[in-house]
């Protein structure tokens, strides 16, 4: 059974830690994958350092998950930004073999843990590699992060309806790039 995400936060705002563990089990996997594309090497750096910020924000947090969420993504998107400035080079890609995230293998069997999450950063990379940077980023906020248009948009400095078209556009492309490898019609 999932867990209720909005208890937990409201748990994790009064000081239970067990609550903030719950979201961190939930949030982090996603920011793994989205700071795993933008910072490659660096992701594990990175997520530390947006839980960093992010938990003294947790205490009395007034909003509700999204919020939080789109809190998250807009810490990690700026650490990005910080990042390719301290780099001053173009975003690196991680290799697949390093994209593997085996914290949670203490609760589950490693070998499901491994194939889950080597496939789910696969997929990612799979699809923003065919996409423009900034149509790729809107995609990865609105799937990885699961925010609306209005928090993209405010994410990325753009408006709601540029989010909408660079999703429209980016879910166009694909769909042309991926319609070309059907074998059988």
């Amino acid at each position: 059974m999932p867990p209720d995400l909005e208890a937990a936060l409201a748990d994790s705002a009064r000081g239970d830690h067990d609550a903030l563990a719950v979201l961190y089990r939930e949030l982090n996997p996603r920011l793994l994958r989205y700071l795993r594309h933008h910072a490659g090497p660096v992701a594990e750096d990175l997520a530390s350092e947006v839980w960093l910020a992010l938990a003294p924000q947790i205490e009395g947090f007034p909003g509700t998950f999204p919020n939080l969420q789109a809190l998250m993504f807009s810490i990690a998107h700026r650490r990005v930004v910080d990042e390719h400035r301290r780099r001053g080079r173009a975003p690196a890609r991680a290799p697949i073999d390093e994209a593997l995230d085996l914290a949670a293998a203490d609760t589950e069997d490693p070998e499901t843990v491994a194939v889950e999450q080597v496939t789910a950063q696969g997929a990612v990379e799979l699809l923003v590699r065919k996409l423009p940077a900034d149509q790729a980023e809107v995609v990865l906020l609105r799937v990885l992060g699961d925010l609306d248009v209005e928090q993209v948009a405010e994410i990325v400095g753009k408006s709601k309806g540029a989010v909408r078209i660079a999703q429209h556009r980016a879910l166009h492309r694909l769909q042309q790039a991926f319609a070309e490898r059907v074998v059988t019609p």
